[in-house]
């Protein structure tokens, strides 16, 4: 099985502003569809889909979160952005799922890494409950640094509506995500990269001491719309800009870039809670 296709990034924004996140997404040329609310009732979502199969899950904690370790979200404590990067799943237990492929080569390799395996949902606006299992990082402090993965149990075209294709139609011309850039603390970079290497079940393509990048697989049903194909990039960070970042969100995305289709829609921008490029990649 694969463990190297990008499936969405989720950004947060403070509690009760997911209407607010809609509007500057909206604004940044992006065309943004309902999404509902999670099993539990805590958080609520939008989406932003792209012609890639990949999205950006625009996210709100419904009220603030509680504080109680025994009760906590694990994204109850992020500072608002890019908060986690999610990686398509198979939706299996046992002997054939992801997590269990990806402790059996931490194993194998010596690596220390451990994943563990969680049920979720959503009820969509519509109604339709939503199913999906969720394998991510037993190490709570890696959470963000390494991937989680969304296995559907029910249909994903349920979760990810590509139908009708104007969803995924933006006046920025964004056809999907181009890269997808790691911050980590320079003395975590060497572990940070091996774990990765793990979890995809690929070494780098390309690598130095200071950054390193994974080519990613294309979603199925989604091939040939990347030129050259997603990827992952780890960095340390250095500059002041990058150091902050990561003094104030911890390790994890810093910067989200994007697939246009039109080069004079290029550039930058903020979300104002998290970075994107628009120049990462044309086609």
């Amino acid at each position: 099985m694969s463990t190297k296709i990008l499936d969405h990034i989720p950004h947060l924004t403070p509690p009760g502003t997911l209407a607010e996140s809609v509007g500057a997404f909206i604004r940044l040329g992006f065309t943004v569809t309902p999404g509902g609310t999670h099993a539990g009732g805590a958080t609520a979502n939008a989406l932003v889909v792209f012609a890639d199969g990949t999205y950006l899950e625009l996210i709100h904690f419904v009220h603030p979160p509680p504080s109680d370790t025994d009760t906590a979200h694990p994204w109850g404590k992020k500072q608002p952005g890019w908060i986690d990067y999610a990686f398509l799943g198979n939706g299996r237990t046992g002997a054939d799922s992801v997590a269990t492929a990806i402790n059996d080569r931490a194993k194998k390799d010596g690596t220390p890494l451990l994943y563990e395996e969680e049920g979720g949902g959503r009820r969509r606006e519509d109604g339709k409950v939503l199913e999906w299992l969720i394998s991510s990082t037993a190490e709570a402090a890696d959470r963000g640094k390494l991937p989680f993965f969304c296995g559907d149990v029910t249909p994903r075209e349920w979760r990810v509506p590509l139908d009708p294709p104007s969803n995924f139609e933006h006046a920025n011309t964004a056809i999907g995500i181009s890269y997808t850039k790691l911050l980590v603390h320079p003395d975590a970079f060497d572990l940070s990269a091996k774990q990765l290497s793990v979890v995809l079940g690929a070494e780098p393509s390309s690598s130095n001491p200071a950054e390193c990048s994974w080519e990613l697989d294309e979603q199925p049903g989604c091939a040939g719309v990347h030129k050259s194909g997603p990827r992952l990039v780890l960095a340390a960070a250095h500059g002041d800009e990058e150091r902050v970042h990561l003094q104030e969100h911890g390790s994890g995305v810093y910067e989200v870039g994007f697939l246009v289709t039109d080069r004079s829609k290029a550039g930058s921008a903020l979300t104002p809670y998290g970075r994107l490029v628009w120049n990462g990649e044309t086609v």
